[in-house]
């Protein structure tokens, strides 16, 4: 009994700190976003470094093309779960979030196999 009370407690701190953390979105929609910033935003932040320059993954996951929604992406940046730094308001705003976002969406999609010459047998 002396145990379930300590973890009770944690559970409801736990539970009410979630709750406030505010969340970059409140809905689904995708804020505007300046792909040619994110491009550089990117860059400058050393996402690359894990990511990939166009965001195909490597030692951090793959982004795009078709990256997660935005409001995934957004959260993990503020509160990753692996071993990506997190990215708090003071050293990415939520508007830079954004540029990132639009710049992952302007990654086309790779050629289809069947259209490369070289790889065709």
């Amino acid at each position: 009994m002396r145990f379930l009370i300590p973890l009770i407690a944690v559970a409801v701190v736990v539970s009410i700190a979630t709750a406030q953390t505010p969340t970059p979105t409140s809905n689904n929609a995708v804020p505007p976003g300046n792909a040619a910033n994110g491009k550089k935003i990117y860059a400058a932040y050393g996402c690359y470094q894990c990511h990939g320059y166009e965001g195909q993954g490597g030692a951090g996951s793959r982004l795009a093309p078709g990256p997660p929604p935005f409001a995934y992406v957004a959260s993990y940046v503020r509160r990753p779960t692996r071993g990506m730094p997190p990215y708090t308001q003071k050293v990415m705003t939520d508007q830079e979030i954004a540029d990132i976002y639009a710049f992952l969406l302007t990654i086309p999609k790779p050629p289809a196999v069947e259209s490369i010459p070289e790889l065709r047998n």
